[in-house]
């Protein structure tokens, strides 16, 4: 049984899509950044997406943690031609592409950029690496709002539909377990 928390980074205040473009987050709130810390397993080993609003986000929290090289590979979405976009341009632009991107998520990709399967591969992979490596072990992986869905679909056994319906907010955390024969479900965006 592996333990996974998922911890979404700071805020970044941006309005536009922001995949890997390396915005900071306000980390301003300590408060909730202590509880945060303060409710994590102190045995957990910490990682990261390699964009400086996980990384930020997972020194605030980290405490006397052990700490794993960050990845790259727990990036956000890439959004190609749509980084730092609002949806309103995009949807002059092209509109039935974006409609379709979030309404019937799947293959459609952003112009340069990744198909929501394409994430979810990408995502997974990166975090069976990490379970197997660290099998039994207590994870928290500070990352990104498609990353934290990737997962809730996978341990939920959701539509890519379904699981965009979900509500991800900074500073949550998503807790998953990984047992030999499956997934279970502890909390979802819980803010504390």
């Amino acid at each position: 049984m592996t333990e996974i928390h998922l911890v979404r980074h700071g805020p970044t205040h941006a309005k536009t899509m922001v995949g890997w473009s390396d915005l900071p987050a306000d980390l301003s709130d300590t408060a909730a950044l202590a509880r945060l810390s303060d409710h994590l397993p102190q045995d957990g080993l910490v990682i990261s997406s390699d964009l400086q609003r996980c990384v930020a986000t997972a020194d605030a929290i980290q405490g006397n943690r052990l700490r794993l090289p960050h990845d790259p590979h727990l990036r956000e979405i890439n959004f190609g031609d749509w980084e730092l976009r609002s949806f309103k341009e995009i949807e002059a632009e092209d509109p039935e592409r974006i409609r379709a991107y979030w309404e019937t998520p799947g293959d459609v990709r952003p112009p340069n950029g990744e198909s929501w399967n394409e994430v979810a591969q990408r995502v997974d992979a990166a975090m069976d690496r990490l379970i197997d490596t660290h099998r039994g072990g207590k994870l928290i992986v500070v990352v990104h709002f498609g990353v934290i869905l990737t997962q809730i679909q996978r341990a939920e056994r959701l539509t890519t539909e379904e699981v965009f319906g979900h509500r991800i907010d900074n500073l949550s955390l998503t807790s998953l377990t990984r047992h030999d024969t499956g997934w279970s479900t502890q909390t979802i965006n819980h803010i504390l």
